[in-house]
């Protein structure tokens, strides 16, 4: 009996270490990083994964399929992708604040995509970056109400951006990513899902997504955009990148951004005549965080605030509309407010969102 026993584990050791061996070991890489920096992957006991034969049934064939697929490494995408992912703040001619919605931006100059719904009816925006940068929006270079896509222009000398995927052609069932910007915090850290369908104009995808999601990038593996989120809930819309690709191709190279309403569905844009030049932010300093205030990583404070510029571009009146619920951050956001600066031109006025991130 004890020879018996002694005999059945060596069998089951022998089985274990030969299973181990077969297994095939693959990696993730993000673009712009070598492989040899990645961490090295736990060793993991699996079987060999086979191509089905012929007899095999389609559930099988699936399971095959998929284990095949790249792993997405959320943490690395978070790194590379989120930098570029931001809040636009729309205002209409009052100063009066329309929406907030996420952008990413595709080029290091600062053209970036957002929805069409996003910017509807507005004539000013701001872009708010997740590293305490606020840019002023110059306008719309091309909008399709049909896919609901806008691309926009931001004052920016240099910022991270996103690349564009080439082959977006997706199957069933693929990984991918869906990453929101660093201001909305851990409600939209990076998340994993997969492709439900795909057609010429839109991709489903097998999750539910919130409204804040809404203007956000959809990645690859590398980090690539394959498509951009268009509307949110249980059965969320994503358009694909080459659709992005389409609107892009509309953009003349001596395209200027401007602001009006958007007109005819996939068609650029016209400005409609106006007497003065519109308002625009030259000068726009983030307020700092103030050392004496003492909290734990991640919380965030927000407040909003109504900026008024006379005819020469200076603040002249800076209200709180909505406290940040600190009196030393409120403090330190109305002494960095008073020091923007507008183009001279016109009198004007804009309420500006304000976020302090503790870190």
């Amino acid at each position: 009996m004890k020879t018996f026993r002694l005999s059945l584990r060596c069998s089951l050791y022998l089985a274990i270490f030969a299973t181990a061996g077969c297994g095939r070991k693959s990696t993730g890489q993000i673009i712009g990083e070598a492989a040899a920096a990645q961490s090295p992957s736990p060793p993991v006991v699996s079987t060999a994964i086979q191509s089905p034969s012929p007899s095999s049934s389609p559930t099988q064939a699936a399971q095959a399929e998929a284990g095949r697929r790249p792993i997405l490494n959320l943490s690395r995408l978070e790194n590379s992708v989120r930098p570029a992912v931001f809040w636009i703040t729309m205002f209409d001619s009052s100063g009066k604040l329309l929406r907030t919605e996420t952008g990413f931006f595709i080029s290091d100059d600062g053209r970036f995509i957002t929805t069409a719904h996003a910017v509807e009816g507005g004539i000013n925006a701001v872009a708010k970056t997740a590293d305490g940068g606020i840019y002023n929006v110059s306008g719309i270079l091309a909008a399709s109400t049909t896919l609901d896509l806008a691309i926009l222009q931001a004052d920016v000398k240099r910022v991270p951006f996103l690349t564009l995927s080439k082959s977006p052609n997706l199957e069933m069932g693929a990984r991918v990513g869906v990453v929101g910007s660093a201001l909305a915090g851990s409600a939209e850290a990076a998340h994993e899902t997969t492709i439900s369908t795909q057609q010429p104009d839109r991709l489903e995808i097998a999750a539910t997504l919130p409204p804040d999601s809404v203007g956000s990038p959809i990645v690859d593996a590398n980090g690539e955009v394959v498509g951009v989120v268009v509307s949110g809930g249980e059965k969320a819309t994503v358009r694909p990148s080459n659709a992005v690709g389409s609107l892009l191709a509309r953009i003349a190279p001596d395209a200027k951004p401007r602001w009006s309403e958007i007109a005819q569905p996939g068609v650029t844009p016209t400005p409609a005549p106006r007497p003065t030049p519109k308002p625009r932010l030259v000068y726009a300093p983030a307020p700092a965080f103030p050392s004496e205030v003492r909290s734990r990583r991640g919380v965030a404070w927000a407040g909003r605030f109504r900026l008024s510029f006379n005819a020469r571009g200076n603040v002249i009146n800076v209200q709180v509309i909505q406290s940040t619920g600190n009196n030393l951050l409120d403090q330190s956001a109305l002494s960095t407010l008073r020091q923007w600066k507008s183009a001279p031109g016109q009198e004007w006025a804009a309420t500006v969102p304000v976020t302090f991130q503790s870190r």
